[in-house]
């Protein structure tokens, strides 16, 4: 496979030298100062409810509603972070968070890939009705489905366990398919033309030169995906029953009661909850932000 080889290292050495090549700076244009005013604007009225969140942690409860709100407590105290501590299942809840999130991201982006390939390669009657149904499922609210697939895990017998909440998520992502297909019809033929020259199979095809040009998008994906499972509150409420399988968002929901709530641990809770969130986010703000840039690129 000498030739298919040494041009998926061409192609992907290409777009690793476009990416590195220093950019020339553009020339200020005094016109963006109110296009960069309102932004700031926006920016900063966006981050006042996280940064109210994080200070009112530190509030007891008379401060949390002291009016007018004081952003820096006058009091601090950490005794809303002992109270979320001393449920005993934080950890456990994490843990429970982290290893669904994972487990359907790895999955998810194989199978999304594997789909997008199929239909943007593969020829066959019916091919783009297929995929109109299947995008068409993203409109389709997710509490319409509830109930059918709450009564085929249930003939599974997987209420009640992760995998009742892993392999809807992992097996079918309409929004990862779509997204990937759209780089896979920019990738050149010649690529896969070569490949078949030298005689490899679709498959080799696939593994050697379609996923490692995917590269990319898969990242901005896989973030994506991550991200709305670690938050994913809805189908974890439906499915889980067991204090042990559950996971961050459903551990925060405890601190909130059905005439009352514990305001204080409920902020401690909410920012424990979301400061791995943000750590993922600020770490991988660029492949997000180059992922949907791309993805509006191809056609």
């Amino acid at each position: 496979m000498t030739i298919a080889s040494d041009l998926a290292v061409k192609a992907v050495g290409a777009t690793a030298h476009e990416k590195d090549a220093p950019t020339e700076r553009k020339p200020f244009k005094w016109t963006r100062i109110p296009l960069h005013v309102v932004l700031i604007i926006g920016a900063l009225l966006m981050a006042l409810p996280f940064v109210f969140m994080i200070s009112s942690s530190f509030k007891p409860l008379e401060e949390i509603f002291m009016r007018p709100p004081k952003l820096i407590p006058m009091a601090p105290t950490i005794i809303n972070y002992q109270t979320a501590f001393g449920t005993g299942t934080f950890f456990q809840a994490f843990f429970n968070s982290f290893y669904i999130a994972t487990v359907i991201t790895v999955v998810s982006l194989l199978t999304s890939a594997m789909a997008a390939y199929a239909f943007a390669r593969l020829r066959f009657r019916g091919n783009n009705l297929l995929f109109a149904l299947f995008l068409a499922t993203m409109m389709v609210p997710v509490q319409l489905t509830i109930i059918p697939l709450y009564s085929i895990m249930g003939w599974f017998q997987l209420v009640d366990t992760h995998a009742a909440i892993i392999l809807p998520a992992a097996l079918f992502n309409a929004f990862g398919v779509f997204l990937l297909r759209q780089y896979v019809r920019g990738i050149p033929l010649e690529l896969e033309e070569a490949a078949a020259i030298d005689g490899a199979s679709r498959i080799k095809i696939f593994t050697t030169i379609i996923l490692p040009l995917l590269r990319t998008p898969m990242v901005a994906l896989g973030i994506f995906v991550f991200l709305g499972q670690w938050n994913s509150f809805f189908y974890p409420l439906i499915f889980l029953n067991t204090d042990t399988l559950f996971t961050l968002p459903l551990w925060v929901n405890q601190f909130k009661g059905q005439y009352s709530a514990d305001w204080g641990g409920l902020m401690a809770a909410t920012t424990l909850a979301a400061v791995p969130f943000l750590i993922v986010f600020i770490i991988a703000q660029r492949q997000i932000v180059e992922g949907i840039a791309l993805s509006g690129s191809k056609t």
